[in-house]
């Protein structure tokens, strides 16, 4: 098979200029809904005035700007790990590349805190919690309460570094997400985990199945973020070949797990000072050292070590190097998890408190909404439903749709709204007569019906 060259790849970036430019037009725009969050044992969400998704997106020629205030249209919480913060607002401006660029030199490092923005203005974090081992006291060290200081202070590097995803577990939501100081952020793939296809956390039970999308095996996923360096990050599958054939396939990490009983030496062979020996209480995975990185030759379905490739996907026909949000067979999180340990691209987008130039803003319109006749069906259920008709949309909800309730006479019941970047919608038919019924979802150019049956 002929491969897409990287010399051919690079050339074809600069084609991304125009307002087409899907890093401009992929953010989840909003100016009326607001959020909401659970709080412990209490399973109806509650308002927390917030204005979710993105607000504005405003671009120049070499440059976009997102506004948001960092809120999803999902609820967030709770999280039961004794975690202080709710889901703040951000007020933030994040100002990305339109034109991203491969870094020839020295990878950069990804970090603490924002590493990239999710398209409903959510921050993605890399795999880090700020928590390390410390080889002098042979003991946890961080900035959490009980912990000392890590020597060197909270941002230098240590041997043994933590992975937020299995030893913050407990504390992240259903949605896979947890604050930081009031900043929301997912560090890995934010679908709901009772949708995995082996459910790891329990936290769903009592808090919906929401999340920004739901994953789909049979198609290309959705384009979900943006990575610091402007290049897009997309869901956990993709078209096998990196020239867009070979089917639909899970686009895999480059990274396993060491098969070491000793955390003695990492996986290029630099002696460092020792880590925990306890495999039990700090299992295989526990720190990012755990793992090492295999190259895969001539297998495009493999990332390299940033945890991308250069592909063509349905919004960069023509190709771009992408991140890809990595799952394990059973739908788990797989490490580095989106982005990192380092970017392919040059570290230029930025936080920034306002915008310096001339810039025009976008508005999509309904020429930017979604078919709902050429999406994947929704899934409405239970079917008979006694109580409560639950709508999930299918993969990502780029738009607002409208989900009603009629009787078969065609008078509306209840309607709701669901809000794009969310997946749920519930509907309370406790008191309506047994009978059939007609749920109709729809937007301003499309729609579809689906019959439901109430009572037994």
């Amino acid at each position: 098979m002929k491969k897409l060259s990287l010399g051919i790849a690079l050339s074809l970036i600069s084609l991304t200029f125009s307002q087409t430019n899907p890093a401009i037009t992929s953010w989840l725009q909003n100016t009326t809904e607001t959020g909401s969050y659970y709080t412990s044992g209490n399973s109806t969400a509650l308002s927390n005035g917030i204005v979710v998704n993105c607000q504005a997106v405003q671009y120049s020629t070499n440059w976009v700007y997102v506004s948001t205030h960092g809120i999803p249209s999902y609820p967030t919480g709770p999280f039961l790990d004794g975690n202080p913060s709710q889901s703040t607002d951000q007020n933030a401006i994040f100002k990305f590349p339109l034109n991203p660029t491969q870094n020839t030199g020295t990878a950069t490092s990804t970090t603490g805190g924002n590493i990239g923005v999710f398209i409903n203005g959510v921050a993605l974090f890399d795999y880090r919690d700020g928590v390390a081992w410390n080889t002098s006291t042979n003991s946890l060290c961080g900035g959490l309460p009980g912990m000392s200081p890590c020597p060197g202070g909270p941002t230098a590097s240590q041997s043994w570094n933590r992975d937020a995803v299995p030893a913050e577990k407990p504390g992240f939501d259903c949605s896979k997400g947890h604050p930081a100081q009031g900043n929301y952020h997912h560090h890995q793939n934010p679908s709901a985990y009772k949708l995995d296809l082996q459910v790891i956390s329990t936290v769903c039970n009592l808090y919906d199945a929401d999340g920004l999308y739901t994953i789909d095996s049979t198609v290309h996923s959705p384009l979900i973020g943006f990575a610091y360096d402007g290049f897009p990050i997309y869901g956990a599958y993709g078209y096998k070949n990196a020239d867009g054939t070979g089917g639909i396939t899970r686009i895999k990490s480059g990274y396993q797990l060491r098969n070491i009983t000793a955390r003695t030496v990492w996986a290029d062979g630099t002696d460092v000072a020792d880590g925990p020996s306890d495999f039990t209480t700090y299992p295989l995975g526990y720190f990012r050292e755990d793992y090492e990185f295999v190259a895969h030759a001539g297998q495009d379905d493999y990332l390299d070590s940033h945890n991308g490739r250069f592909c063509i996907t349905p919004e960069y026909p023509q190709g771009i190097y992408c991140y890809f949000a990595t799952v394990d067979e059973n739908w788990n999180s797989a490490y580095p998890y989106a982005v990192g340990p380092t970017f392919y691209g040059n570290k230029v987008a930025a936080k920034v408190t306002s915008i310096t130039e001339t810039v025009s803003t976008y508005t999509s319109g309904t020429n930017g909404l979604q078919d709902l006749s050429q999406s994947a069906e929704f899934n409405v259920f239970p079917n008979p439903a006694s109580d409560l008709i639950i709508v999930q949309a299918p993969g990502l909800l780029e738009s607002d749709v409208t989900v009603a309730l009629y009787d078969m006479v065609g008078k509306k019941i209840s309607e709701k709204k669901m809000v794009a970047g969310s997946t749920l919608s519930f509907m309370d038919v406790s008191t309506l007569y047994s009978g059939k019924y007609l749920i109709r979802i729809s937007n301003e150019i499309s729609e579809r019906v689906y019959p439901i049956v109430v009572g037994n």
